[in-house]
């Protein structure tokens, strides 16, 4: 484990933990989400995913060549993220939700936070930022996205993979994106770019836990 990447894991140890450890999320890992409470989820989420890689595109358009690095890590990456909202698309119709409801459902305030926030600091903090925002939600769907989707199939009686085709696959896909985000983050050596990391892995945690409590 690189040094950067074990400060990382160190300093945001606490905000995964309350993540974690947060009723909602200990209750849905367990037993799943009632029907209506899933939907909103998913709808919640579709925005989260429809602005990955726009936000992904500012930041890669603002890095220096000094990070030039993880400018075509997210080139890539971008590439592989691509269409993942026709995922939660997808699911979301598997479960009862048309079309015209997806394209017309405003998104709570703290996804809004977390997405404009990704905006902003990509933006105004550091470029570099973004691979906090890669991090906090790789941990998340390689961690708990399989017992997740394992629990929303079971409560809701879905068949396949129909319903859970987004959660689902992330988290197999997440944890192979997880081992190439480390190598990433080797390159980055300088603490500017390493406080603007952290920093956007803790507000990431803070708002997708918030997003979780409300749905």
């Amino acid at each position: 484990m690189s040094k950067f990447f074990a400060d990382l894991v160190i300093r945001t140890d606490e905000a995964r933990r309350a993540f974690e450890t947060h009723p909602v999320v200990l209750d849905a890992v367990a037993k799943g989400m009632p029907l209506q409470r899933y939907r909103t989820l998913l709808l919640e989420l579709y925005h989260v995913v429809w602005h990955f890689n726009p936000v992904s595109a500012a930041a890669a358009s603002r890095i220096p060549d000094s990070h030039k690095a993880v400018r075509y890590f997210l080139y890539q990456h971008m590439l592989e993220e691509s269409g993942h909202e026709e995922w939660v698309r997808n699911d979301l119709e598997a479960v009862g939700v048309p079309a015209s409801d997806v394209a017309g459902y405003k998104p709570s305030a703290f996804t809004q936070a977390l997405v404009g926030y990704n905006y902003w600091a990509a933006d105004r903090a550091h470029p570099c930022s973004v691979l906090g925002m890669l991090y906090t939600l790789e941990v998340i769907a390689s961690v708990y996205g399989g017992p997740f989707a394992s629990a929303i199939k079971e409560s809701l009686l879905l068949e396949g993979e129909r319903g859970v085709s987004f959660i689902n696959s992330h988290a197999t896909m997440d944890a192979e994106h997880m081992a190439d985000l480390r190598k990433i983050l080797v390159t980055v050596n300088d603490a500017p770019a390493q406080d603007a990391i952290v920093d956007a892995a803790l507000l990431n945690f803070h708002h997708f836990t918030r997003i979780i409590e409300q749905v």
